[in-house]
């Protein structure tokens, strides 16, 4: 295998190399303390606030994408092959601004400033996509955004307005996208990138069998895809990370197929990737994703981080769960599968052996007779860490008795877990209020939630039991409505 000892990447319009890299270093602070580029900010360190977004375009089978990424939390080792853009890019000379920049000003949007940069960038990475979106795509674009200021409402205008000022299709990142392919292609060598100092080092794997032959030889080392939960690890909890693995780049792992009603998923797709997958297939699935974090960490997130980092509150192990999933782990050449609800031993302990990587999910399609729902209980509806989640597969015979039904939960134990009780007291029973009151009762005997920060362990409880009781109303014929959001109230 042929390797390299430094990334490459373009940075606005330079080409960059970089050999003296850690493997903890992030975008950020290369940008701010390397480069002199402060328009790029530091607000949370977390991947939160939205003030330190820029855009990264990367090659994928479909041609150049750009996406709005958190600099804050974004591994600088990982932008090898990469197009890197910050807010001082975009305006066409020192006396004029770019036509997002000035809508912004016309509209006031901003006050203080701190966060505009970030949300120029957000809605630079909209406007690239989808010149005239609306409202609720505006409001999902800037939901990783925080602004103390102005109300959010100038800026919402302002995204409205800003193809009033120019079209997209001739804004450099569109005219130059051309020349940029170009320059990523060349870039490319197939070569593993190794990268050490004195005493960190770190890894990008030319493919998935070189990650195999990598984790192989370093089998305790940290695997990164997206880094929304790694990145936390390194600018909060100052933990060493060293030898870290990058595998966001694989193309490989980002493959999808279904057949026989089942989706394949690889282990390295996107949030955002996913949503578009499971828009038409698994509607709650996709509606889930969209509060999982803002656009930034959806497009920096993946299903199978979300899955191998074992988080008792991670968000999509229980509806995967519920759908009846299985997980394919490869070490070597070697791959094995598993139900998805056994990788899950006990806290932060999962069936992964060491140098053993996740590879794909394969997750079941809900057959159409069936009726499944996810719950998220949050303090605030977007962007919140989850106190409880339940998701619903049920399935009704022709007498209206219950024939199937998978029930799993997060945030109520230390790992995703299926009501095995409650599924038994429900299991060929009528679908009846009075069939679910006396299933309730079972909660007790599959959890023991605990209580922290974000729920009391009584709060949890209470909720979870009230979510089959939702879920009961929302499959029976209720007349009334269960939840209103804002758009159908209005």
């Amino acid at each position: 295998m042929r390797t390299r000892s430094e990334i490459r990447f373009i940075l606005n319009g330079e080409d960059v190399r970089l050999t003296e890299v850690a493997p903890d270093e992030m975008l950020l602070d290369y940008l701010r303390l390397r480069r002199s580029l402060v328009g790029t900010k530091e607000g949370c360190a977390e991947g939160d606030c939205g003030a330190c977004t820029v855009l990264v375009g990367r090659l994928t089978p479909d041609g150049l994408i750009y996406e709005s990424v958190n600099s804050c939390i974004r591994f600088l080792g990982s932008l090898d092959g990469t197009h890197v853009v910050t807010v001082e890019h975009l305006a066409p000379s020192s006396d004029k601004l770019h036509p997002i920049q000035q809508a912004l000003v016309d509209f006031h949007g901003s006050q203080c400033g701190f966060c505009t940069p970030g949300f120029v960038m957000s809605l630079y990475a909209l406007w690239m996509q989808e010149p005239n979106p609306p409202e609720q795509r505006i409001e999902k674009a800037l939901q990783g955004n925080l602004c103390r200021c102005t109300g959010y409402e100038p800026i919402v205008r302002a995204a409205h307005a800003v193809s009033s000022y120019a079209d997209a299709r001739n804004d450099p990142l569109a005219t130059e996208r051309a020349e940029i392919t170009g320059r990523l292609k060349s870039m490319r060598d197939g070569a593993r990138i190794e990268i050490k100092t004195d005493t960190k080092h770190f890894y990008v794997p030319a493919s998935v069998d070189d990650l195999a032959d990598i984790l192989d030889a370093e089998p305790k080392a940290r695997i990164v895809a997206g880094a929304t939960d790694v990145g936390l690890w390194v600018t909060k909890f100052m933990r060493e990370i060293s030898p870290v693995v990058f595998i966001g780049h694989l193309d490989e792992l980002r493959r999808t197929s279904e057949k026989d009603g089942v989706l394949t998923i690889g282990a390295g797709v996107s949030y955002t990737e996913a949503f578009k997958l499971l828009a038409g297939r698994v509607p709650a699935l996709a509606d889930l994703i969209d509060r999982i974090g803002g656009e930034q960490v959806r497009n920096m997130g993946t299903l199978g981080g979300n899955i191998a980092n074992g988080s008792p509150i991670g968000d999509t192990p229980p509806p995967l769960i519920a759908l009846g999933a299985t997980l394919t782990l490869r070490k070597g050449k070697a791959r094995r599968t598993i139900p998805l609800e056994k990788f899950f031993i006990d806290y932060g302990k999962q069936d992964r052996q060491a140098g053993e990587f996740v590879e794909a999910v394969h997750v079941p399609l809900p057959a159409p007779a069936s009726r499944f729902a996810i719950y998220k209980i949050t303090k605030r509806r977007d962007e919140d860490i989850t106190a409880t989640l339940g998701a619903f597969n049920l399935t009704l015979d022709a007498s209206g008795k219950v024939a199937t039904i998978r029930i799993a939960y997060g945030g109520m134990a230390a790992t995703p877990k299926r009501a095995h009780a409650v599924e038994a007291a429900l299991a060929g029973k009528p679908w009846t209020r009075e069939t679910v009151d006396a299933a309730i009762e079972a909660y007790e005997k599959d959890f023991k939630p605990l209580a922290d920060m974000r729920a009391s362990a009584e709060y949890r409880m209470l909720a979870s039991k009230n979510l089959l009781i939702r879920f009961f109303l929302e499959t029976s014929g209720h007349a009334g409505p269960v939840q209103v959001g804002r758009y159908e109230a209005a």
